[in-house]
This record gives C-alpha cells, structure tokens and sequence, in this order.
C-alpha cells in the first residue's frame, strides 16, 4: 500500500498484542511474538511492501504463524515444567506508568484489552486445544477475522479452518456466562476475610465441595505440584498458607479483568489468586507464585 505511514503500521501493535496473549497465555511472549513480526515488516524491502493491500491483515497472519510455532513448542517445554502450567496474571492498571513509558516504551500491558477472552477460566480452557484449534477458534470466534484469512494463518483449506474451530468450540462447550463483577467481588471480599482470619469453617462455607485450586510455582518457589481437590482440603491448605506465612497481606485487585486477590510480604507480590465462582462460591482458584510471572504486579502492590 503506498502511501502507509510508520504510525499507521505501529497502530496495529495493540490489536497484535490482544491477539498473540490470548494465543499463547503469556504476555512477554506475545510481546516477542509481535516485535518479530513487524521484523520481519521492516525487512521486507520498500517495493514489496508497497504492494500489501492491507498491513494490518499481512501482520496479523504473520504474528498467527509465529504464534502457532510457540504453541507447538510450547508443548514440549510444558510437558518438563516443575507442577501445573497457567498463563501469565495481568493487572488492570500500572501505576508508576509514565516512568515505566518514558524508560522502557510502550507498556505491553497499556495494550491489552480486558473481557471475558483473558479471564484465566477462558484461558485454561485454550490450553486445553490443539494449536490449530486454538488460533482459529481465538481468530475467528474472539476476533472476529474470516476463515479465508485464518486459512492463511494456518495454511489449511477455509472449510477446514472452520471444522477447527468448531471442533474447538466444543471443548469450550455451554461455558456460562462470567459472574458479575460485583457478585464475584463480594464472594471473593469473603474469601479474603475468611483467610485472614484462619477460618475453615467460613472458608469451606464459600468454597464448592468439588473445587479445585491449581498453583503456578515453576519449580522456583514452593507450592503444590498437583491440584488440590475438594473444598475442605483447599480450606485447610490456605490456612497452612497462611500459618507459614507470618506477615503475608492480602489485597483485593483484578486480576485478567475480574476480581481476585494478591498476596504480598514486605511489599513484594508472591501470589496472584484468580477465582471462578458459581452460585455464591468459590469452583475453582488459579494461584500463580512463579516470580516470572508476577513481573507486572511488582509495581502495583
């Protein structure tokens, strides 16, 4: 496209950014994915890139190819990580942003936009498809992208992009709709006080008796390697948490759009809980304490 400024290819990164988190569940990844991409823009040379009729579209095929090579990986590297994988926690807000602008650029997360398609529910179950099944269910069902481009992506027919997609679909099956935000707040308002306050009999009284709590350590702090089962034994294991844990502060925040909450000591984040909560309780908690991935929250305890 002649004529295409530097500003309006740049303009794509945070549509980029959306589309590449939600593929591969990590930020800094994502972040990798898209610098590569307008690399590989930039090394084209000036007469070819010229003829892009559409920028954004070669963009976003490149991103999603590079994406998919992630995904494919990723799998092995998975398969030797120390206890449960989860994607990488975003923070609603960064304070501090202005500095963190003027030293480093554009702020990743300042990119991304916050609803149902980034709740750590939603992106558990994508790491549950195929990668082929995850970029054209995330391109075509949160983005809304036609199969004729997501062909592109994935180098496949547009009929079998949408039997992908479809096949996908189904593994996300009759997921109800996210709790408001305001009842999930109050349920978690109450998890929060119950923990504190070392109370089993209230913890067990908001958790489901078939919920499960999942933690994130990598292998570089402790936790459990395996889910905890039943609402009782989750009941009992945060209040060990928290016996252990002389010190340790609570705080209400959002955690990937909906409320959740962070634990800190001495100022430092250690844990960022996500919660999933059906009819006033708690169905599922997703603890991440691995240190990588807390890097965003370091500035907003």
């Amino acid at each position: 496209m002649a004529g295409t400024s530097t500003d309006e290819i740049a303009g794509e990164r945070r549509q980029l950014i959306n589309v590449a988190y939600r593929l591969l569940g990590s930020l800094a990844e994502a972040e990798d994915a898209v610098q590569e991409a307008y690399a590989r823009w930039y090394a084209l040379p000036p007469s070819r890139r010229k003829e892009i009729v559409s920028p954004g579209a070669w963009l976003t095929t490149v991103t999603g190819r590079i994406c998919l090579d992630v995904l494919g990986s990723a799998r092995a590297r998975r398969e030797r990580y120390v206890g449960a994988w989860l994607p990488e926690p975003l923070p609603e807000s960064l304070p501090g942003r202005a500095e963190w602008d003027h030293g480093h650029g554009t702020d990743p997360a300042d990119q991304m936009v916050l609803d149902e398609s980034v709740t750590m529910a939603f992106l558990v179950v994508l790491e549950t498809m195929t990668p082929a099944e995850r970029v054209a269910f995330v391109l075509h069902d949160v983005f809304r992208y036609p199969f004729a481009e997501i062909a592109g992506v994935l180098g496949r027919t547009a009929a079998a992009c949408k039997q992908l997609a479809a096949s996908a679909r189904r593994r996300v099956g009759d997921a109800r709709a996210p709790v408001p935000a305001a009842g999930q707040a109050d349920v978690v308002r109450h998890v929060k006080k119950a923990w504190e306050t070392k109370d089993i009999a209230a913890l067990v009284d908001l958790l489901d008796p078939a919920a499960v709590m999942t933690a994130d350590g990598g292998g570089m702090v402790d936790t459990v390697l395996r889910p905890i089962e039943g609402g009782a034994r989750i009941a009992r294991y945060m209040v060990s948490i928290a016996d252990k844990a002389p010190g340790l502060e609570l705080l209400e925040r959002s955690v990937n759009g909906v409320p959740g909450l962070v634990a800190q000591r001495a100022g430092v984040v250690v844990t960022v809980a996500s919660f999933d909560v059906a009819d006033g309780r708690v169905t599922r908690i997703w603890a991440v304490r691995n240190p990588e991935k807390l890097r965003l929250w370091a500035r907003t305890a």
